[in-house]
């Protein structure tokens, strides 16, 4: 309809859309001058299905609706909705409509959803089916000696996120050791013990280049005792992941039957008295003297060398003339205490002869035999218990050890014949026995006086 006012041509121009059922209304005023041409610029035609131009969405979709139907995407009016397919996000206008001016309301596309780049196990690798993106399954896998704790895959979900918890490579396999063989050896001679060596193992671990060893038990190359002596090795690694093994060494002591003392007289062994090596020396007791082998060792084929010596009562020869052939007969095996008087009423030696009788069995103890020079020539006797001695003897004697037949004396001899102590006063059976105990016997001799102290009581 047109309408003439004033000279101006007014034209009124209605448009009226139906599309699916609901009505929208457009309307468009224009002035036109009736002196100048109308430019009508594109002409609006619902009936055109191109008005713009046709839409695309690569690895998306989308859904319009058109004022004349599903069928006619590109018409004026036409509203679009956009959508991505699977593991792509919409990045623009999630809807577009059809304008007049030929072109949609906004533009679209679809990107590509990433999960974050996985972290690297320093002890293990992954590999991903797709990479980083929706869908990919990335496999987890450890290095030898280590495993999987967790989920062994994860898979990128289309939030953008990965499944699961990261899963962590630990080392729990545990090294490798060996011992060495267990061995055995014999004592070495005359000990209990013997020096053992080996080369102390080495531990391999799959993980870790170098494990601690650690010995437990005695060093190789030292000395070990008779018997089963375990020594075991523990070895760890970085992990604390546990490992070990023992062998036994043991200390074979080669033995000799066990010797038994002669009769009157007693053994003094080394070592432990039967072991291969060990030395056994016979003695006598007070008043005996050895016939036989002095000592005997126990040899490698479990037998004594020699034969087991005797102990039989010592007898002295006093019909000899010299104090040399007397002196030979005690050298090295008896302590002589030689008493002088020059008269058996002397009160002093009466005192000494009566403590000396009480004494007997203590100075057989410690190996004493008593000579006395008594009297004055031409009546002068010596003897020994009740054995006269030759007058060259007790002249030689009192020479040789500066005896004086004028006075009471005694001194005593050790078992060499060396003057040790004189006396011109009586001395008391515990005087007499301190002073043997502490400057006479040897510490063989002092254990052995503690042994049988209780004898002579």
């Amino acid at each position: 309809m047109a309408v003439t006012l004033h000279g101006v041509v007014v034209i009124l121009i209605f448009y009226v859309t139906v599309s699916a059922g609901t009505e929208e209304t457009y309307s468009n005023y224009e002035l036109v001058s009736e002196e100048e041409p109308i430019d009508e610029g594109p002409r609006l035609d619902y009936n055109d299905p191109t008005w713009c131009h046709p839409l695309s969405l690569a690895n998306g979709d989308f859904s319009c609706v058109s004022p004349r139907g599903r069928s006619y995407r590109g018409t004026l009016g036409t509203r679009c909705e956009m959508t991505c397919d699977r593991g792509y996000k919409l990045v623009g206008k999630s809807s577009v409509h059809c304008l007049a001016n030929r072109r949609w309301s906004g533009t679209a596309f679809c990107r590509q959803k990433r999960c974050r780049v996985l972290h690297l196990n320093p002890h293990g690798r992954y590999t991903c089916s797709q990479g980083f993106v929706v869908d990919s399954r990335c496999d987890y896998t450890c290095k030898a000696g280590y495993r999987i704790i967790g989920q062994h895959s994860r898979t990128c979900q289309p939030d953008g996120l990965w499944s699961n918890i990261e899963p962590v490579c630990t080392d729990d396999d545990p090294p490798k050791i060996r011992c060495p063989m267990s061995r055995a050896k014999y004592a070495d001679p005359g000990a209990l013990t013997a020096k053992v060596a080996w080369d102390p193992p080495v531990a391999t671990d799959t993980a870790d280049k170098a494990p601690e060893v650690i010995l437990v038990g005695q060093e190789p190359d030292t000395a070990f005792k008779e018997g089963g002596t375990v020594v075991q090795y523990k070895v760890y690694d970085l992990a604390r992941n546990r490992a070990g093994c023992k062998f036994i060494v043991r200390v074979v002591v080669r033995r000799c039957e066990v010797l038994n003392p002669p009769l009157h007289g007693y053994l003094s062994c080394s070592s432990d008295t039967n072991n291969y090596g060990a030395v056994c020396e016979y003695h006598c007791e007070g008043g005996h003297e050895r016939t036989g082998t002095s000592s005997r060792v126990c040899q490698f084929n479990h037998s004594w060398s020699g034969a087991p010596a005797e102990c039989t009562q010592m007898e002295f020869r006093t019909n000899v003339k010299t104090v040399s052939a007397l002196m030979d007969q005690f050298y090295e095996k008896r302590r002589l205490l030689i008493v002088s008087t020059p008269s058996l009423m002397n009160q002093e030696y009466r005192l000494q002869n009566l403590m000396i009788q009480k004494s007997r069995c203590g100075l057989d103890l410690r190996h004493v035999t008593v000579i006395e020079l008594l009297g004055s020539a031409p009546q002068e006797r010596g003897r020994i218990k009740t054995k006269p001695l030759h007058p060259g003897v007790i002249e030689g004697l009192r020479q040789a050890f500066r005896i004086s037949r004028s006075y009471f004396s005694m001194l005593i001899l050790d078992k060499n014949g060396v003057d040790r102590e004189r006396s011109i006063t009586p001395m008391s059976s515990d005087e007499l026995f301190a002073y043997i105990d502490d400057f006479l016997l040897d510490e063989e001799e002092r254990d052995r006086l503690e042994i049988h102290r209780d004898v002579c009581v």
